[in-house]
């Protein structure tokens, strides 16, 4: 269990008679690329707040980055990076102020905070932006930033929420690249997305239906034991209630 990062054993949440999570099992592994799949309403999102800290478990057990859901929230999410489905950073400051307002928010160090700042906005080609309001860039730069500010202070684990919604394919590319990057580093990441060829990027995927774990694998596998072409497939026949080898 030592190199496993995140553990999840029959998690619940229910809102009222409302089961939104139900009884999910799984574990994470460090520096693993994780795919946690599903449809809208499927109840991923219920259980990645419950993950990042942000919402108690109605029962089951979860740890995240050895830290307890229930009674160490604060500490997991100081060792965690979240990325939102939602674009998380500040438009109308600029990339400069952006990063160095979310490095101090993760408690780095000034003079570190400036150098990291400035080898970030080097490797991403930003020089002559840097000074630009982050309103004013087209979104596959802002979700770049948006990803680097996130694991700016380097932490244990990165929840990715639909990163890379509304970008185009070049750019999808590029994210995954950045995403590799990071995971060569030692950074895990979960990663939620409803593009089902993004789920081949992933080391394993989880797919989620009604609230439940529907299948759990990695893609090679899943494909496989569910005698499908891709991962699109898969979906498709566990959203049909389809076995596997059907």
């Amino acid at each position: 269990m030592t190199d496993v990062v995140i553990h999840a054993d029959n998690l619940t949440r229910k809102f009222g008679d409302f089961t939104a999570v139900d009884g999910i099992s799984f574990d994470v592994k460090a520096g693993e690329i994780f795919g946690f799949l599903g449809a809208n309403g499927a109840g991923k999102t219920t259980a990645m707040r419950i993950l990042c800290g942000l919402l108690e478990p109605t029962s089951g057990i979860a740890r995240v980055a050895g830290f307890d859901v229930y009674k160490e929230n604060e500490e997991i999410k100081k060792n965690i990076g979240y990325m939102s489905q939602k674009f998380s950073l500040y438009e109308t400051l600029t990339v400069r102020e952006n990063i160095t307002f979310f490095g101090g928010i993760y408690g780095i160090p000034r003079k570190q905070l400036k150098e990291k700042g400035n080898a970030l906005i080097e490797r991403l080609g930003l020089e002559e932006h840097a000074d630009k309001l982050v309103g004013s860039l087209p979104l596959g730069w802002k979700q770049k930033i948006s990803f680097s500010t996130a694991i700016l202070h380097e932490p244990k684990i990165v929840f990715l929420d639909e990163p890379t919604g509304g970008v185009d394919p070049i750019t999808r590319r590029q994210f995954w690249d950045m995403i590799y990057e990071a995971s060569s580093r030692g950074i895990t990441v979960f990663v939620t997305t409803h593009y089902m060829d993004e789920a081949e990027y992933c080391d394993r995927v989880s797919i989620m239906v009604d609230g439940a774990i529907a299948a759990l694998d990695a893609p090679a596998e899943m494909k496989k034991a569910f005698q499908a072409k891709d991962m699109n497939e898969v979906f498709l026949k566990l959203a049909r209630g389809a076995k596997r080898g059907d």
